[in-house]
């Protein structure tokens, strides 16, 4: 039998319990400090960006709300113009391919949105469309262009037919790739997307954007967007990835995140009497080919093409295709208004 005065208690674990409760979770919040820490991903520098992707004559336009517009002027100066736009998180290199391909019939201007490429973020920080058109005038100004061939894919797209619907007499052609802003048809299902804009979904996702940008996670949206898998090589995931960190760029990216993209204005495209083309890669996963056919349908006069195994980027897949169908277009639709006394 055993004396109670022999019996030794355990100690109390009340103790032992609570500096567990507090180790554990400091424990993880500097765990996960240091993760954020290591893989913090900074701006890029903004001078070597500029030598790098704009080289030693860099072409730049200032506007009235502080803006500083990096464009590009080629090709024929003393052919009808053309203006091209790019799509989000993208920048003037996209045109390149038709540049090479168009630039000996056409002068082609192209230009960084605000918020993208070397243009960067801007003081005003007007991402919306009306943003977007007005870095258009500040450029179309810089070159003296009254009226131009204008073009756009995706956002750039969006951005096109918008400025052709706010300002028909400057607009002599309209050039739609794979063009964002047309409703869903009855009974679609919203594009597939990828990763990069599926995570600027979330309040969460739109605030690490801003802090950690893996250069893998870019890579994904790239393969993501695109059919023609070769044509992401490693200097193309650099530039979007260097580009995208250039100062202003991610925060601009979150900002049009949440903007308005005013659904509204998709009902008075059918204003639009400029010739237009439109050119849809039938593998698109960000917009749904079938927006080709509802631009079709309210564009009175409009040639639709739809380009089977190419993705989003159809000036990047199937450059050749693009530009031929673009150059047989011009060739027969392509009007030009009566020189003014000032240009002859």
């Amino acid at each position: 039998m055993i004396d109670d005065e022999d019996f030794e208690a355990p100690p109390p674990r009340r103790p032992m319990l609570r500096r567990k409760r507090v180790l554990v979770p400091l424990f993880l919040l500097v765990a996960l400090l240091l993760s954020f820490l290591a893989l913090r991903t900074p701006d890029t520098d903004r001078d070597a960006m500029i030598a790098k992707y704009g080289g030693p004559d860099a072409s730049f336009a200032a506007g009235p709300a502080g803006q500083r517009i990096h464009y590009r002027d080629q090709g024929r100066r003393d052919a009808p113009a053309l203006i091209l736009l790019h799509g989000s998180n993208a920048s003037l290199h996209t045109w390149e391919p038709l540049v090479k391909r168009l630039g000996g019939e056409y002068r082609i201007v192209t230009l960084d949105l605000p918020g993208h490429g070397l243009t960067g973020g801007t003081p005003d920080k007007d991402y919306s469309a009306d943003g977007m058109m007005a870095a258009v005038d500040v450029v179309a100004a810089k070159l003296g262009l009254d009226h131009f061939v204008l073009g756009g894919n995706s956002m750039g797209g969006w951005v096109a037919w918008r400025y052709a619907v706010d300002h028909p007499d400057r607009v002599d052609a309209l050039l739609l790739f794979d063009a964002a802003g047309m409703p869903l048809r009855a009974g679609e299902k919203r594009p597939e997307s990828n990763i990069g804009f599926r995570i600027l979904e979330y309040r969460f996702g739109r605030w690490l954007a801003t802090r950690i940008t893996p250069r893998a996670l870019v890579e994904q949206s790239l393969r993501g967007s695109v059919e023609k898998q070769a044509i992401v090589d490693e200097p193309m995931i650099d530039r979007y990835w260097e580009l995208l960190r250039f100062p202003g760029n991610r925060e601009a990216t979150v900002l049009r995140a949440r903007m308005d993209r005013e659904p509204a204005m998709a009902a008075r495209v059918g204003e639009i009497r400029a010739p237009t083309l439109i050119l849809f890669g039938r593998q698109d996963r960000l917009v749904n080919a079938t927006a080709a056919q509802t631009f079709h349908e309210r564009i009175a006069g409009s040639d639709v093409l739809i380009l089977d195994g190419i993705g989003h980027l159809p000036m990047e897949e199937a450059p050749d295709a693009t530009a031929a169908a673009v150059a047989d277009f011009l060739k027969r639709r392509l009007v030009l208004p009566p020189a003014g006394p000032e240009t002859r």
